[in-house]
């Protein structure tokens, strides 16, 4: 079980934090749902008092965030990503914490495992695809295109890329030369609602060749030309991915059927099954 469908269970008000690609929770909610207090903003004082390394970055952590309010009004409330939820959750006293105690704990001790055990990271992400109703063929494409990913990353943060809103910056040049489309623009074509939703997860075979064609290109050219900062590597990915876009045209027009398309994964494994007979 995830933080996310822990906190969804005890009806935690959220907001979605597009630039950091993060959830943001109501602390009070949290505290409230969790210790029963009738006074929450109190208690979270005495919290504070009691717990001075957590008092010491709470401003920095606990950012205002606009949510409505009972009366549907929306206003500034001090909320948290999930990390940063975690270690208040850490510091309170109650029965009813401990089911997220135990399952951080959990996520903790699993990490330390994957640390010296790479391998059993792949293992777990692929039981969790297999669980969700996913095939084999795609399943060893989706942790191939996650390697690929991770290597690009990893070049662009040698390369002085900063993380987060310029990686969201490279990603979209890299899409937009591969498929003619923004990660956005392509989460709505595929009828992607929920900030949840991973695109590359409701990716077919194809597509998600394409999109590795485009990174592991982009990898390469960001090394060959020696790119640094975010307009070197931005001219990068655009080659990168037309490298892509350039090979997923021919593809077209040869086999006359379209790489991009509106299937999603919503309903696995029906989907799943469904992509299968294609195949077959």
């Amino acid at each position: 079980m995830s933080a996310i469908s822990l906190f969804e269970e005890k009806q935690v008000r959220r907001a979605w934090n597009a630039t950091e690609e993060k959830w943001y929770f109501s602390i009070d909610d949290v505290v409230q749902a969790l210790t029963g207090s009738v006074n929450v903003k109190d208690y979270i004082k005495k919290l504070r008092k009691r717990d001075p390394e957590l008092d010491s970055y709470w401003g920095t952590n606990c950012p205002p965030v606009e949510m409505a309010g009972a009366d549907g009004r929306k206003r500034p409330i001090k909320a948290a990503n999930t990390e940063s939820l975690l270690r208040i959750i850490q510091s309170i006293p109650s029965p009813k914490a401990e089911p997220f105690k135990r399952w951080l704990a959990k996520v903790g001790y699993e990490r330390l495992e994957e640390i010296e055990n790479p391998e059993l990271a792949a293992k777990r992400m692929r039981a969790i695809y297999q669980q969700k109703g996913y095939s084999e063929e795609w399943i060893e494409k989706r942790l191939r295109g996650i390697a690929v990913r991770d290597e690009l990353t990893d070049e662009w943060k040698k390369r002085g890329v900063k993380e987060q809103k310029e990686f969201a910056i490279l990603t979209a040049e890299i899409s937009k030369a591969t498929f003619g489309m923004s990660p956005a623009e392509y989460k709505e074509f595929k009828l992607l609602s929920n900030p949840k939703e991973n695109l590359r997860d409701h990716m077919t075979d194809l597509e998600l060749i394409f999109t590795m064609l485009g990174e592991a290109s982009t990898t390469e050219i960001a090394k060959k030309r020696d790119a640094r900062g975010l307009p070197e590597n931005q001219q990068a990915a655009k080659a990168g991915g037309t490298i892509a876009g350039d090979a997923r045209k021919a593809l077209e027009e040869k086999s006359g059927n379209k790489i991009s398309t509106s299937e999603n994964f919503k309903a696995l494994p029906e989907s799943a099954k469904r992509i299968s007979r294609k195949k077959s």
